[in-house]
């Protein structure tokens, strides 16, 4: 009733869950509607069976994690701020996060939603369906979206098994090179069992170390690793990872390591790479950058950096999900200087544009980065994306100013 409303009377709009993006997706940019979902806290129905939950897009996603676990799944998305986020903006913004090597991403995982448009129709493709070749897939048109094409109110997702033997391996590499290799290898020898692959530069480490008093649990190096297997039978998969270790230790890729098992010690281990973005918090004026890019060039960029910004800058780390090729490139400064921005801005975005990477991985565009998504899209993308924007908001009261650029 409240999206009809403002539709007849032209009143713009800013969807909002558990306002937990990066990039102000979620923030009203002059005088917007604030259409928050944090009432819309349900959940509808869990098939023990199937594994299929649906419920509404105000759930927090680690509430729904802890539902779904007590009855032997898990949620296929995990986040660093999923005891505030919410999955109806997990889905418009096609969050990433630490699962996704494993259960790759919330375009697969969901199967179906109930959306508002701007005009307050209700868009029920709340389908439990995992086959479901009929027509158009209209839901692929939301996620990701951005609330800017539609609300949406509810979500129906698959979740998988949850596994029964966890293990954690922190290792350091005393190269890029190395951390590649490393990654190769873990493929290899670890396949179905493998979850999850981070990795962190030596930076990152001292800022946990400085900022939040966490011990490195490894000797120094420059590169740290952390891989997460996930299986069924704790023999089976102790066994693959004895090997792997092995084999890593033995050729040099990797210089030393530390294996958890237990709850108490995988969090801890999980929290040097988890914990980062408190550490770089602390440390100053952050510019942060989530990009895309080919893994033998995922580094190169920090290098560049480090060279090109020289003393202006306090810190120029990288860390990120290896496994999907994602670097979190972050600038810490005393303060913030739009004479270092110009010095990173555009370089960064022309650097991933030569690279054919794209300027967001996992975070969106929202209000930030609207402007630079022409560095990953070519003009007649750009264009079709306006067309269907006008299409199903021709007046445009959802969520504006972001997502799409200023001008195409």
């Amino acid at each position: 009733m409240s999206l009809m409303y403002c539709h007849e009377r032209n009143l713009a709009v800013s969807p909002q869950g558990g306002n937990t993006g990066m990039v102000g997706g979620s923030t009203p940019v002059f005088d917007e509607i604030i259409v928050s979902t944090a009432l819309m806290n349900q959940i509808v129905s869990f098939h023990n069976v199937s594994g299929v939950l649906v419920c509404q897009a105000g759930c927090v996603l680690e509430e729904l994690s802890r539902y779904v676990e007590e009855r032997g799944f898990v949620v296929p998305l995990d986040l660093g701020a999923k005891g505030s986020c919410h999955i109806g903006g997990n889905v418009a913004t096609n969050a990433g996060g630490l699962r996704f090597l494993r259960y790759g991403s919330l375009r697969g995982t969901v199967l179906g939603l109930e959306v508002v448009l701007a005009d307050g129709t209700i868009l029920n493709c709340l389908t439990s369906l995992r086959k479901d070749n009929t027509g158009y897939d209209l839901k692929q048109l939301f996620i990701g979206s951005e609330g800017t094409l539609g609300v949406i109110t509810a979500v129906s997702i698959l979740c998988p098994p949850k596994p029964s033997a966890v293990n954690v391996a922190f290792l350091g590499c005393p190269g890029f090179a190395e951390v590649l290799q490393t990654f190769c290898t873990c493929r290899g020898m670890l396949g179905e069992i493998l979850s999850a692959f981070e990795f962190m530069d030596a930076e990152c480490m001292k800022l946990v170390g400085l900022h939040l008093r966490l011990a490195c649990p490894v000797q120094e190096s420059p590169f740290y690793v952390l891989i997460e297997t996930s299986g069924s039978r704790a023999g089976h998969d102790a066994e693959k990872l004895s090997g792997f270790l092995e084999q890593v230790l033995g050729s040099g890729l990797v210089t030393d390591g530390t294996l958890a098992t237990d709850q108490r010690r995988i969090k801890m281990l999980w929290a040097l790479r988890e914990r980062i973005t408190e550490a770089l918090s602390r440390d100053g004026y952050v510019y942060k950058y989530d990009l895309s890019l080919p893994l033998d060039r995922l580094y190169d960029l920090v290098s560049d950096l480090r060279a090109r910004l020289g003393l202006h800058a306090k810190h120029v780390v990288g860390y990120g999900h290896l496994g999907d090729g994602n670097l979190h490139l972050n600038v810490t400064a005393e303060a913030f200087s739009p004479s270092l921005l110009g010095t990173l801005e555009p370089y960064v975005y022309e650097w991933t544009a030569r690279q054919r990477g794209s300027v967001s991985a996992e975070h969106g565009l929202g209000f930030k980065k609207k402007d630079v998504l022409g560095y990953s899209k070519p003009p007649e993308a750009l264009q079709l994306m306006q067309q269907l924007k006008a299409l199903l908001d021709p007046k445009g009261i959802l969520n504006p100013y972001k997502t799409l650029p200023t001008r195409t």
